[in-house]
């Protein structure tokens, strides 16, 4: 009997968790490309779409917000920049065990990526659970798999970690091994020092810069100075 309802979780576990390729572009190395051979530094947005970014701010969901935001910055990048996005959250699960599991890579890094990136925003929803450093895990072991060169992510939160071991521990180990991907942090609309704490060691242990926003504008001023701090990326931000 307890071999039954063993099978029974993990079917459940599997149909949770798989996600049909015709609604979300999922992570494939075939997709992605060679890429290693360009010198520039590759841009993995890695963004919060846990149940609390439906909270309001100004009038507007702060994940409504965080698109918008995202979408202008993108659409300044130069086209040859090789961006890609993970989210986070946007899965429930039946229970907090496959909560913490929802991340995927819905747009691999790559050249030329503005309307991938777009078309997978649109397809994906604010409900679930706080993974970041599983998110954070999945970008360095996964994403950058055999991408050579300097990396950076850019988190966008809106809380602390619920899920897994503190990002800031993980974050200590990742430079402790290797020291080609820094974290840019920017804690959205949080009011929990113990959150801003830990995400602020998370960017600052990997050499990386950590934001406080509070409204659209100033989250447009993190993005963008996120996206100047290496010096040698060239063209990163098309300035009006």
């Amino acid at each position: 009997m307890k071999k039954i309802f063993f099978l029974i979780f993990i079917f459940l576990v599997f149909q949770n968790t798989v996600i049909p390729k015709s609604e979300y572009n999922v992570y494939s190395p075939m997709k992605s490309g060679d890429i290693s051979g360009s010198n520039s530094e590759k841009i993995l947005f890695i963004v919060d779409f846990s149940n609390s970014m439906n909270e309001y701010l100004k009038g507007e969901k702060k994940i409504n917000t965080a698109i918008k935001v995202l979408k202008s910055i993108i659409s300044r990048l130069n086209p040859q920049t090789c961006v890609g996005l993970r989210v986070y959250g946007h899965r429930s699960g039946f229970n907090q065990f496959l909560g913490c599991m929802a991340s995927d890579l819905i747009s691999p890094i790559m050249p030329d990526n503005r309307e991938n990136i777009y078309n997978s925003l649109s397809k994906v929803h604010a409900t679930g659970w706080t993974p970041i450093t599983y998110s954070l895990k999945k970008a360095v072991n996964v994403d950058f798999y055999e991408i050579k060169g300097q990396k950076r992510i850019i988190l966008l939160t809106d809380g602390g970690e619920n899920c897994d071991e503190s990002p800031c521990d993980y974050a200590l180990k990742l430079i402790s091994e290797r020291n080609d991907i820094k974290i840019d942090v920017i804690a959205f609309a949080i009011n929990d020092e113990r959150a801003d704490k830990q995400l602020k060691c998370t960017a600052l242990a990997t050499y990386g810069k950590f934001f406080k926003a509070d409204d659209a504008q100033s989250l447009m001023n993190s993005f963008e100075e996120s996206l100047n701090i290496t010096k040698d990326v060239q063209g990163i931000i098309i300035k009006k």
